[in-house]
């Protein structure tokens, strides 16, 4: 069994066949949509068109893509959840112990009233005749009585806590498990996607509709600032391929490849777009520079990085490589700029 990108066990990338290369946000292709598949003899159905199987293909891919993010949040949640269970867990510990010191320190204060339970203050006045003696018992018998109110307090509160912190540490293992059991469902929705477009007859179709956006002939921009050095960090990884949940150094996912390219620049990125989109500040379309990160679709599910020109760089989609290619504006959503 493989271990996701942050080590995780149980958990696993799903690669696909890179026969293909899909462009998700790509509209060209118009040649390749007119032609059919060969349509079946007889009385069976007739064959979907091929731009029906183009149109099954990228709903797939946009599938898999947004369980991807889905996943990668639920990753982020799981880590930290599992953080917070063992401080829970640590601090259950440490009340568990207070409360037996507690207990022990009651137990030892009230043997010791028992003890000098028998002594009546006004009898030992009249049968000593050092007043000094008395007075000195007497003081002792006080404090006796006050540290063990204030015993019995500490331990009526450190019963309390040891109740909170069990609770408390229980709930964190419950959500740890609830997480686990919501990645592994993400899994099989994601491997079944795969399974659908791993086919003979959809590869077939994507086979034929194997055109991208891909711009190899391109400026890399200059600067100093983080997001060109981000940039062009991230051109350097075009070619390689899109695997769902990776973040480098040789696959990536969308999230990944932003939250790599900006690892070297010394800056740390959740894996995860939901939570990229609030890691910057958000900036209009007209002020987008080199290095902005561009997001897509109402869920935020795909995120890349502006290039310029109306060109980004990102990890498009399953079986395809991170490539430079244009932006589609109809599924554009905004767009931060990481500082």
């Amino acid at each position: 069994m493989r271990r996701s990108a942050d080590g995780l066990p149980g958990t696993r990338r799903l690669s696909v066949s890179r026969t293909w290369r899909a462009a998700t946000l790509v509209t060209g292709a118009t040649t390749a949509l007119a032609l059919l598949l060969p349509a079946a003899s007889g009385d069976a159905a007739p064959s979907p068109t091929l731009s029906t199987l183009v149109a099954q293909a990228k709903q797939l891919t946009y599938q898999i893509n947004s369980l991807s993010e889905q996943y990668d949040g639920l990753r982020v949640q799981l880590s930290s959840a599992k953080t917070a269970a063992v401080k829970a867990q640590k601090a259950a510990d440490d009340d568990s112990a207070a409360l037996i010191n507690s207990k022990a320190a009651v137990a030892r204060l009230a043997a010791a009233s028992y003890e000098n339970a028998g002594y009546d203050p006004t009898l030992q006045i009249l049968s000593t005749n050092d007043s000094s003696q008395y007075l000195n018992q007497a003081s002792i018998m006080q404090q006796l009585d006050n540290e063990n109110g204030n015993r019995v307090t500490q331990l009526v509160k450190a019963e309390a806590a040891d109740k909170r912190a069990r609770a408390t540490a229980q709930q964190q293992i419950t959500r740890v498990t609830a997480l686990e059991t919501s990645m592994n469902t993400k899994t099989k929705q994601i491997q079944a996607d795969l399974d659908k477009v791993n086919s003979a007859t959809m590869t077939q179709a994507m086979a034929v509709f194997n055109q991208t956006g891909n711009y190899p002939d391109i400026v890399i921009p200059g600067g100093s600032s983080v997001g060109a050095k981000a940039l062009r960090a991230a051109l350097s990884k075009r070619g390689d391929p899109y695997v769902w949940g990776a973040s480098g150094p040789g696959e990536f996912d969308c999230s990944g490849l932003v939250m790599w390219a900006y690892e070297q620049e010394g800056i740390s990125l959740a894996h995860y777009t939901g939570d990229q989109w609030d890691e910057g500040t958000h900036i209009s379309r007209d002020q987008l520079e080199p290095g902005d990160l561009v997001f897509f679709y109402a869920d935020i599910s795909h995120v890349g990085l502006y290039l310029g020109n109306g060109l980004m760089v990102d990890a498009p989609a399953t079986g395809q490589d991170v490539m430079v290619q244009k932006i589609d504006w109809s599924i554009y959503v905004g767009a931060v700029r990481v500082s």
